[in-house]
């Protein structure tokens, strides 16, 4: 799965348009929608306040510079269009479309980011 506070780290920098998409970080398949400064998904919403995305269960993510620290103990760090994971996993933006180093990709069409 591709990590689920990407929202924080590629909103802050502009990266993505619409300024939220989905950080598929523990987030299933399926398609999210992006109203404002919240983004709703299969298993939650997300909301961007400042330089933290909090989500679903407890969750949250906070941006300092180009690393995110995430509430689960993680982190990822941005370097141009790619996302680092600590987990060693990747994320990398081409268009409106972001491909996982685990194959997953997700693509935004308007406010709505589908995955797969």
């Amino acid at each position: 799965m591709i990590r689920l506070f990407l929202a924080s780290v590629f909103a802050s920098t502009g990266l993505f348009v619409p300024s939220v998409q989905a950080d598929y970080l523990h987030g299933p398949a399926g398609s999210y929608s992006t109203y404002g400064n919240t983004t709703y998904g299969p298993n939650g919403s997300y909301s961007t306040y400042g330089n933290t995305t909090y989500g679903p269960n407890g969750s949250s993510s906070t941006r300092y510079g180009n690393t995110t620290y995430h509430s689960d103990g993680t982190s990822s760090t941005q370097y141009g269009n790619t996302l680092y994971n600590s987990d060693g996993s990747s994320v990398t933006r081409y268009g409106n479309t972001t491909y996982g180093s685990d194959g997953s990709s997700c693509s935004t069409y308007g406010s709505t980011t589908y995955c797969n």
